[in-house]
């Protein structure tokens, strides 16, 4: 079958591409290839998939369905293999083989089209972090995981970028990077995290009800994994009349849930939020740049 990657795929990566980046263009061909090797019997790319990799739905030679996962090495892949072999199927889906390949990862099967965003919000909050508090556990001795410090470190530079070619956002930048020195400079205790949790990330399975995919980890204290999910659904906080009184609760009820500072998440939340606002702007997405930043002024 034709291996196209889905348009948002396409769009996402095209906002990200480095000059002279052809790994979309060898996509197709790259796919057949791990589905030959693998002796794998293709279902459907799973479509609109995700914004950093191909998904396709597949079975093994005996029958058993699987997922086989195609990333550019930008979107860090090997980092994920290594996350997803030290969690072992605890709270994460299941790496099915051991063997690297770059780029190229086959995992447990799960309900592509069932999330814990489908839950009511109370509900998926609590199964979310519940989901959230069991990958968080001590780094192998051996780890090639970044530091919170050192990625968002070179997502500072950037915001600081930002911030001088639109003076508009200027202050909430500023307020974000005070928050960022803060934090960085009095670390609390270092955990492998997922990196980019939220609601979406959490789906349902066999194994068990909910089960974790598509890290990006990272070493860190809990509060900066907590902080993505604070600002899920956040279209419907910002239409909400008391959106920021929601958002204040929310930070407190995580904070006490899962025993992260209450003051550390708030600060994380602000950066995390002032930094994805920045980016969507730089790349062209005005919408989702304006709805961030607005949900930044309220912490």
């Amino acid at each position: 079958m034709a291996f196209e990657p889905p348009q948002r795929l396409v769009r996402a990566l095209g906002e990200t591409a480095p000059a002279g980046d052809d790994w979309l263009a060898r996509l197709p061909a790259t796919a057949e290839q791990a589905v030959a090797r693998r002796e794998l019997t293709v279902e459907r790319v799973q479509v609109p998939g995700g914004r950093s990799s191909l998904v396709v739905l597949v079975r093994r030679a005996d029958g058993t369905p699987a997922v086989l996962k195609l990333a550019p090495p930008r979107a860090r892949p090997e980092s994920e293999r290594a996350a997803l072999a030290h969690w072992a199927g605890l709270g994460a889906v299941q790496l099915l083989e051991a063997g690297a390949e770059d780029g190229v990862l086959l995992l447990e099967r799960l309900h592509p089209d069932v999330s814990v965003r489908s839950l009511p919000e109370a509900k998926a909050l609590l199964e979310a972090a519940g989901t959230l508090r069991r990958l968080w556990v001590e780094p192998p001795a051996d780890h090639v995981f970044e530091t919170v410090a050192e990625r968002t470190g070179r997502q500072a530079a950037a915001m600081r970028a930002g911030a001088e070619a639109d003076p508009e956002v200027a202050p909430l930048v500023d307020a974000a990077l005070a928050a960022r020195e803060e934090l960085v400079a009095a670390p609390l205790e270092q955990r492998l995290l997922h990196g980019t949790f939220r609601q979406s990330k959490v789906l349902s399975g066999e194994r068990m009800p909910w089960l974790a995919v598509g890290p990006d980890p990272v070493l860190g204290e809990c509060a900066f994994d907590l902080a993505r999910l604070v600002r899920d659904r956040v279209e419907d906080l910002i239409a909400s009349p008391s959106g920021s009184a929601i958002v204040r609760r929310r930070v407190k009820r995580l904070a006490e849930s899962l025993e992260v500072d209450q003051e550390r998440l708030r600060g994380w939340t602000l950066f995390r939020a002032v930094e994805s606002g920045v980016r969507a702007l730089r790349v062209g997405r005005p919408k989702d740049g304006e709805l961030l930043l607005e949900f930044a002024g309220w912490l």
